[in-house]
């Protein structure tokens, strides 16, 4: 089938991970897949797709190429992806990689595009449940997976110190409150007053560490060691120096990088975050909390004191996360959309 992707933008980061896969992997299998992108499109992923740059800084209808199936994602690309649709450019169907209303600006406007396309397929139960609820539509669930780059290399045995990660995103621009950065870091200095002998890493892109200034002071502090990893391979690394990998997210669909660091072996101490109870279950697999339990740093110091729970938790994670490979989130992508397409086509 001829699939065309409307996507704003392929920087590194969770949802633009998914739709990197995702494209690839349809292309890999026999689809043609075109991404269309605004002329200031960043790909920051090694794509083996076409990608289409339109003229302009805003996608247009006329952009789009003829397709058998339009997939959008963000709210922004919705409407415009809908009008290419009823120019009879593909059949229109939304990859929601989150809940926009809830958490990002515009939200009348993010609200609203929520009753232009019927067909939707979404991450997980939780945000399954929240789009029913507030717009009568069931999503039909593709779950995340995880990179075979990302594995286990068992390195830490050979460290001195106990390594606590976490990931830290640009806060300029108002996207990232949901991750609740100020939080986590505040916690995190709470467990070094605590251990001062452990390490704290911070782990941002190297894009947004150069553009950020209040990433940028970080390096001042000699709490902290910051790392960048331009690749995945680096960022494999990363996780595997974290003997504890720490996510402080409050919202999200599906919390990609708490199930990449249980791939490598890293013991998970996580805020529910909606999604995350896909993979997630507090004291068997990771320890979780509700953010207004206060209890990140309590539950980071039980792992830093208690190594056989440490240990425990970490194998499980490993062992659980095997069941989440983006080879299967492409067959279950790829059977909705034939039963769409077939239903609807």
């Amino acid at each position: 089938m001829r699939l065309t992707f409307p996507i704003l933008t392929l920087s590194r980061g969770g949802a633009q991970r998914m739709l990197a896969e995702l494209t690839n992997r349809l292309a890999i299998i026999g689809h043609e897949v075109i991404i269309l992108m605004p002329n200031h499109g960043i790909v920051e992923y090694d794509m083996k797709c076409k990608v289409l740059y339109s003229s302009f800084s805003q996608l247009s209808e006329d952009d789009f190429p003829y397709s058998d199936v339009i997939i959008s994602n963000y709210y922004t690309t919705v409407p415009v992806a809908q009008r290419a649709s009823e120019q009879g450019k593909g059949l229109h169907i939304r990859l929601a990689l989150c809940y926009e209303p809830t958490f990002l600006p515009d939200n009348n406007q993010s609200f609203s595009s929520y009753n232009i396309a019927r067909n939707l397929f979404v991450l997980s139960r939780w945000q399954q449940e929240i789009v029913r609820i507030n717009h009568g539509i069931k999503g039909r669930i593709v779950p995340i997976g995880v990179n075979p780059d990302f594995y286990n290399t068992h390195r830490r045995n050979t460290q001195g110190k106990l390594v606590v990660s976490a990931i830290m995103r640009k806060p300029e621009g108002g996207f990232s409150g949901h991750r609740e950065q100020d939080y986590l870091l505040q916690q995190l200095n709470l467990v070094k007053a605590h251990h001062p002998e452990i390490e704290l890493y911070l782990i941002t892109p190297p894009g947004e560490y150069a553009v950020s200034a209040a990433l940028q002071t970080l390096l001042a502090d000699d709490r902290y060691h910051v790392r960048t990893p331009s690749n995945d391979t680096e960022l494999c690394y990363h996780y595997n120096e974290s003997d504890i990998f720490v996510s402080s997210s409050t919202y999200d669909t599906g919390s990609l990088p708490g199930l990449e660091a249980m791939r490598c072996g890293a013991a998970l101490v996580t805020v529910y975050s909606g999604g995350n109870l896909e993979y997630g279950v507090h004291g068997h697999n990771c320890l979780m909390s509700y953010r207004h339990e206060n209890r990140l740093a309590d539950d980071i110091i039980t792992l830093i004191r208690d190594k056989e729970q440490r240990e425990r938790i970490a194998l499980r994670g490993e062992s659980d996360s095997l069941r989440f490979t983006w080879e299967k989130s492409v067959q279950i992508f790829q059977n909705e959309m034939y039963e769409i397409v077939s239903r609807l086509g």
